[in-house]
């Protein structure tokens, strides 16, 4: 990875460590977490792909979205948001709407079938994670999802430095041109 402007110091031995650690430990969390989904996960309606679900999480989350942007928010090629896109929409969970700032192209919005079907796998998921937490003290819950929602900001944040380094990187003319 390319460095970030403003970055720190190198990291010492005992920090690479404990970072070599966590990263064990979030790459078992990853594993288990998707063992787990493919477990106890209901299945949504006959032909949609689970990864489709993504889809309909971020548009419930972000909002009526272009094929090209949730290409760009989930890391996927634009062929594949548009086959697990047209299920959605075949399966009345996601509609396609014309976009109001060019009318030639098409926003993906949920309907209120996607927006039911999202919220009874989100009471799945808070009952199975209850469960799983129910014998941990409050505190230690609350500790949890503290410094998970530290991560999380410390990642967004990375991505963003990266993303604008790019940009600017990108904006830079290429050698060689007269």
């Amino acid at each position: 990875m390319a460095p970030l402007h403003g970055d720190p110091p190198a990291a010492s031995e005992a920090d690479l460590d404990v970072a070599d650690q966590l990263g064990f430990q979030l790459v078992r969390f990853m594993r288990l977490v998707n063992r787990a989904k493919a477990q106890v996960a209901k299945q949504g309606p006959d032909g949609i792909e689970r990864a489709a679900y993504a889809i309909l999480f971020t548009l419930i989350h972000e909002g009526p979205q272009r094929t090209s942007k949730l290409a760009e928010s989930l890391h996927s090629e634009i062929s594949t948001i548009s086959r697990q896109s047209s299920s959605l929409v075949q399966h009345g969970l996601v509609e396609r709407t014309a976009d109001p700032e060019d009318g030639r192209a098409c926003l993906l919005a949920p309907t209120a079938e996607g927006l039911r079907v999202f919220e009874e796998n989100r009471k799945s998921r808070n009952q199975w994670i209850a469960e799983l937490l129910a014998d941990w003290p409050e505190e230690d819950r609350h500790t949890l999802m503290r410094l998970l929602d530290r991560l999380n900001v410390g990642i967004e944040r990375q991505q963003q430095q990266v993303q604008q380094q790019q940009a600017e990187e990108n904006a830079q003319p290429k050698g060689g041109t007269r």
